[in-house]
């Protein structure tokens, strides 16, 4: 494989997960990543500015449509940007690739096609979401 095969845009984890917790960054940042399912027979590709949050909703069937349909909730690949343009670009070149173009764009970061939201959603969050209030719960 080519270094030029395994790309990735200019992107510095910021922890351990290579992403802030809620709360801890000033700047906006987006990503392109892409979900596969168990048998890593399915990808997915998508963009977006809230990804730990985008992650739990493939992760947990919350929205309807293609990786709801196939099982598609384990994140195998991502890269971040600080231009919602340059995402939006990156995601349309992955897409117009091939599958072999994908898969190895996955592999030359994880081999292993790894869950990288793996253990990302504690009870810590659970409890959050929880607590939430709820759209058309009455306030009293």
């Amino acid at each position: 494989m080519r270094e030029s095969d395994c790309f990735v845009a200019d992107s510095a984890p910021r922890n351990d997960r290579g992403l802030f917790k809620m709360g801890e960054r000033m700047e906006k940042f987006y990503y392109v990543y892409i979900m596969t399912n168990k048998s890593n027979g399915v990808l997915y590709t998508g963009v977006t500015g809230e990804f730990e949050v985008r992650v739990w909703d493939h992760r947990n069937k919350a929205l309807k449509g293609f990786t709801s349909r196939y099982n598609a909730n384990k994140l195998v690949w991502f890269e971040e940007f600080e231009d919602v343009n340059e995402a939006i670009a990156r995601e349309k070149q992955i897409k117009a690739g091939s599958r072999k173009k994908k898969i190895s764009l996955i592999e030359c970061k994880n081999p292993e096609w790894r869950d990288l939201s793996e253990g990302w959603y504690d009870d810590e969050v659970i409890q959050i979401a929880s607590s939430a209030p709820k759209i058309g719960a009455s306030s009293q």
